[in-house]
């Protein structure tokens, strides 16, 4: 199991992949938003996601939950 965790306060712009979807290693999962850059948050491992915890939209802070890979 792997926990995908944010590395920094930003808005969470883009949702790529869903709860269930299959993803490998360095594939995109979210892109944040902060000071007008994109950010993209990468899979740090292969496996299914079985847990997305933001949405579109949200505010996250660093240390925030974004996923758990399995």
């Amino acid at each position: 199991m792997t926990e995908i965790r944010a590395e920094m306060v930003a808005n969470v712009w883009k949702v790529v992949a869903a709860e269930g979807d299959t993803v490998a290693d360095g594939d995109t999962l979210v892109i944040l938003e902060s000071m007008k850059m994109e950010i993209p948050v990468l899979a740090e491992g292969a496996g299914s996601i079985s847990r997305m915890a933001v949405s579109e939209g949200d505010v996250i802070q660093e240390g925030d939950l974004i996923a758990i890979i399995e």
